[in-house]
């Protein structure tokens, strides 16, 4: 059994209207979620497959973590799937340069979190103090990469520019990109 603490105002999505969220996770992941809306934590335990159950607590993350349950139910749909998130606040020395790093994160209009999506071909969220992704090892690898950049001041054009050419790098490798409900990777 594993326990994950989620932020209080996520609680909701994962339970879903009238649990179905939380009963489609149960089944698909084969795990029994055991939630406490007072204080975030969620206990999670394999009740079948445990390579899926393994999974289980990522999804449960991932929702927490502001993905939509059927981006973060992407997880189990391959082994490869993989979630991973970057502390944004961790590296911002006050509020003022958080706001700053999630503004370059996110871009005019969004346009460069969808840029860091469409190229690398992961899922990615911003909220609260991370940046979260999902995908394969490979395109987590390259949003991460981008993100970390972005943090660390990179410019912009830079950032396009290792992104465009990591896309090119997986096309030509063949690697597979996953396809989410909504994106175009």
């Amino acid at each position: 059994m594993q326990h994950v603490k989620i932020p209080q105002e996520r609680i909701g999505v994962l339970i879903g209207e009238g649990g179905e969220t939380m009963r489609e996770i149960e089944s698909r992941a084969e795990v029994r979620l055991d939630i406490d809306s007072e204080n975030g934590s969620v206990a999670v335990e394999s009740v079948g497959d445990p390579v899926l159950g393994l999974k289980g607590p990522d999804v449960v993350r991932a929702i927490g973590r502001g993905f939509a349950p059927e981006d973060a139910l992407g997880l189990l749909a391959d082994e490869m799937m993989m979630f991973d998130v970057v502390d944004v606040g961790a590296a911002a020395r006050n509020k003022t340069d958080l706001t700053r790093m999630k503004g370059r994160l996110i871009g005019e209009d969004g346009r460069t979190r969808e840029l860091i999506e469409e190229l690398s071909g992961a899922s990615v969220v911003i909220y609260g103090t991370t940046f979260g992704m999902i995908g394969t090892p490979q395109e987590v690898d390259v949003a991460r990469n981008a993100a970390e950049m972005l943090i660390d001041g990179a410019p912009h054009g830079a950032v396009y520019s290792f992104l465009e050419e990591k896309h090119t790098e997986m096309k030509r490798a063949g690697l597979e990109y996953h396809r989410f409900p909504g994106g175009d990777a």
